[in-house]
């Protein structure tokens, strides 16, 4: 069984950066033609994909995030994070960390997903 599991702040102030960890288990965020994505949906409305880093190390950004977005990983943790600067309240979220895999690209298996406010 593939679980992922999201961690960080869930508070973050204005103009500073959120930050957060996604921690998986039952397989490795380098085993071949795997993808592990960063989505959120803030209150009311529907999901938006963030980015992805892939198995090899490449990263892919969503346009409208793309200037303000970083997703690194730390191979020796299992472990894939997100950053995301300078931070308004529209950033305000549930944030998930998902495995997408093969050539399909689907997402298979989720994060239960965690709360980001952002406010002063």
């Amino acid at each position: 069984q593939v679980q992922l599991q999201e961690s960080g702040p869930g508070l973050v102030k204005p103009s500073q950066t959120l930050s957060l960890t996604c921690t998986v288990s039952g397989d490795s965020i380098t085993t071949s033609a795997t993808y592990w994505n960063w989505v959120r949906q803030p209150p009311g409305k529907g999901l938006e994909w963030m980015g992805v880093v892939a198995y090899q190390g490449s990263n892919y950004y969503s346009p409208s995030l793309k200037s303000r977005t970083s997703i690194s990983r730390d191979t020796s943790k299992n472990q894939f994070s997100l950053q995301l600067s300078s931070v308004t309240p529209e950033d305000t979220a549930v944030y998930y960390c998902v495995r997408a895999r093969g050539v399909s690209t689907i997402f298979d298996y989720w994060g239960q997903g965690t709360q980001v406010t952002v406010s002063s």
